[in-house]
């Protein structure tokens, strides 16, 4: 693990929060893309374990977290722009993002404006779309969530949903619930993969999920994390970072015994697009 430097910076007159870490020598860029109402703080456990072996950053997007609010609340489309805006910033020019729940429909978004500049994504609990509609659907299954997510989540999350406001969360969950995720999500041409939690309620279930992957000639690797809910990036860090350097290497995704608990991750779907795996013996 590697700690993260704390940088402020600032993208269309607005002040942006982020954290930071350069990897090793010629480290490939990745940036972590937090849900709606929150800050990149609860990424970290997921983000601190990837720093060392990427250049690694967490912002929180304008109008969250620490960042300055805008003139007007961003949607969807207007946070890819300032993702890419960031990533100007900082002089990046292509990038693997990896996102959790808004963060996955932000990536689904810079994918479609700026194709050019994403080499990979990574969508944890991509949440968004039919199964979360209507508006009263979601919050019964974001309240299911909330019992279902460590109690160490609380002191991350209460503040960042407090200092992002009631109106704007519902005016966010909105947007999200009608989003065309799916059709995004199967739009994507570069190598994807997709993580969900078999204990997450705003997601299918993993075998609904693993049908309509296999309905279309795609490039997305579906893989599940048994145990987990939906902030899988702070409650199975270890799980979610080492298939998540499996699938940049293009490895066969193996479960971690190394991580805590009986938690284990498992592949149900590989696109016939994905790259050829290897092993360290060579082709699989």
């Amino acid at each position: 693990m590697a700690a993260l430097a704390e940088r402020w910076t600032l993208i269309d007159g607005v002040k942006v929060f982020y954290r930071e870490s350069a990897g090793g020598p010629g480290a490939a860029p990745m940036m972590h893309l937090h849900g709606f109402g929150l800050s990149g703080r609860y990424l970290l456990p997921t983000a601190e374990r990837l720093a060392g072996e990427f250049h690694t950053l967490v912002p929180d997007l304008p109008g969250f977290g620490r960042s300055g609010k805008p003139r007007e609340p961003l949607d969807v489309p207007e946070l890819a722009h300032a993702a890419a805006a960031f990533l100007d910033d900082r002089g990046i020019d292509r990038v693997t993002l990896v996102g959790n729940s808004m963060g996955c429909a932000v990536i689904c978004e810079f994918a479609h404006h700026y194709p050019e500049r994403l080499e990979r994504a990574v969508l944890v609990a991509p949440a968004g779309g039919l199964h979360n509609q209507p508006l009263h659907r979601a919050v019964r299954q974001l309240a299911r969530d909330g019992i279902r997510e460590p109690v160490q989540l609380l002191p991350v999350a209460v503040p960042d949903y407090l200092r992002f406001g009631v109106p704007s969360t519902v005016r966010m969950f909105r947007a999200l619930t009608r989003y065309p995720a799916l059709e995004r999500l199967l739009a994507l041409r570069i190598p994807t993969l997709v993580v969900v939690g078999s204990a997450d309620p705003l997601m299918p279930e993993p075998p609904r999920i693993q049908q309509i992957a296999g309905q279309t000639d795609n490039h997305v690797l579906l893989v599940v994390i048994h145990g987990a809910a939906h902030a899988i990036n702070f409650s199975h860090p270890g799980e979610l970072a080492n298939v998540t350097r499996q699938f940049m290497a293009d490895q066969p995704i193996r479960d971690d015994p190394d991580s805590p608990g009986d938690a284990r991750a498992y592949e149900i779907h590989r696109g016939v697009n994905l790259p050829p795996l290897t092993t360290t013996d060579g082709p699989v």
